[in-house]
C-alpha cells in the first residue's frame, strides 16, 4: 500500500510493457506527482529490472495531470529523536541520489516525457534521463534556493555537464521557472510539442529505440557518461573496451552483415 491514501503503490506508479518498451508513469496528480519513498523505491526497481529484462529495449519516463515531478513529498517523512552528524547525508545517499543513479546507470535508453512541472528532485529526474522531450505546458524549477536548501539528487553533477556552470548558477541561484521552450534553447530538452503530442512522440522515439541494438545503446550511454567525467586517454581506452565487447553481439553482427548485403538491419537486442 501506498502513503496516498487507499491507493497500491501498483496504482500510484503505473507500469506497463508495450512493444520492448517499459513505461513508467506516475500517477498521483493531485500532489502534483511528488515523490514518496516507496514510490522512489518502486521507480528503482522498475528500472533495475528493465536493465535484467532482455525484452525490455527502452524505458519511458512520465507522468499524469499538470505536473510531471513536484520533487520529494516529505509530508510521510516522520523525524525522531536528536538528529546526528551525518544522518542528511546518509538520507541524500539513500534516496534522491539512487533514485538519479538508477536511471543514469540504466542499461536500456531512458527517456523522459515531461508532462508538466519538474521542480527540485523532479527536475533532476528528467536531466538524469538520456533524452527529454517536454509538452509546451511543462517548467523546470530549480526550487531548493526558495527553501534556503542545496540542490540534491544529482543537481550540481547534472546542470552543469547539460549547460555550463554558469548557466547552472544562474538556475541554482534564482530558482526561477524555465519554460519548456527556454529549456530547449539551453539544452535542457530534446523536443518541446503540444501537450496532446507528447505521448505520440514518447512511443515514436521509444519504439524507435526498442527496434535498434540495445547493447550498442547501452555501450553508448555509458561511453557518453563517463565521458564527462575522465580524461581523453581513459575516454579512448573505454571506447576501444566498449567496441571489443559489442563487436561479440548478434547485432552488430548483423548490422555489419545487413551493410555489406544492402537490406535493412533486423536487430533483437543480443
Amino acid at each position: 500500500m501506498s502513503a496516498d491514501g487507499a491507493r497500491p503503490l501498483t496504482e500510484t506508479v503505473r507500469h506497463t510493457t508495450d512493444g520492448g518498451v517499459s513505461w513508467i508513469t506516475l500517477d498521483r496528480p493531485a500532489a502534483m506527482n511528488a515523490v514518496t519513498w516507496e514510490q522512489r523505491e518502486r521507480i528503482i526497481a522498475l528500472l533495475g529490472e528493465a536493465s535484467a529484462d532482455p525484452a525490455v529495449r527502452a524505458v519511458v519516463l512520465t507522468a499524469t495531470g499538470t505536473g510531471f515531478c513536484a520533487g520529494a513529498d516529505l509530508r510521510g517523512a516522520v523525524v525522531s529523536g536528536e538528529r546526528v552528524a551525518g544522518d542528511v547525508a546518509r538520507t541524500i545517499r539513500l534516496g534522491a541520489q539512487r533514485l538519479v543513479a538508477a536511471v543514469l546507470d540504466c542499461e536500456k535508453p531512458v527517456i523522459a516525457a515531461v508532462n508538466g512541472t519538474a521542480a527540485g528532485i523532479g527536475a533532476h529526474l528528467a536531466f538524469a534521463c538520456d533524452l527529454v522531450l517536454a509538452a509546451e505546458s511543462a517548467r523546470f524549477i530549480e526550487v531548493f534556493v526558495r527553501r534556503g536548501l542545496v540542490p540534491d539528487g544529482g543537481g550540481a553533477y547534472l546542470l552543469p555537464r547539460l549547460v555550463g556552470p554558469q548557466r547552472a548558477k544562474e538556475l541554482m541561484f534564482f530558482g526561477d521557472a524555465v519554460a519548456a521552450a527556454d529549456a530547449e534553447r539551453l539544452g535542457l530538452v530534446n523536443r518541446v510539442v503540444p501537450d496532446d503530442e507528447l505521448p505520440a512522440l514518447a512511443r515514436q522515439w521509444a519504439q524507435r529505440l526498442a527496434g535498434g541494438p540495445t547493447r550498442s545503446l547501452a555501450l553508448a550511454k555509458q561511453l557518453v557518461n563517463a565521458s564527462l567525467d575522465g580524461d581523453r586517454t581513459a575516454a579512448f581506452a573505454a571506447e576501444a573496451a566498449a567496441q571489443e565487447i559489442n563487436m561479440t553481439t548478434r547485432d552488430a553482427q548483423e548490422g555489419v552483415a545487413s551493410f555489406v548485403e544492402r537490406r535493412t538491419p533486423k536487430y533483437r537486442g543480443l
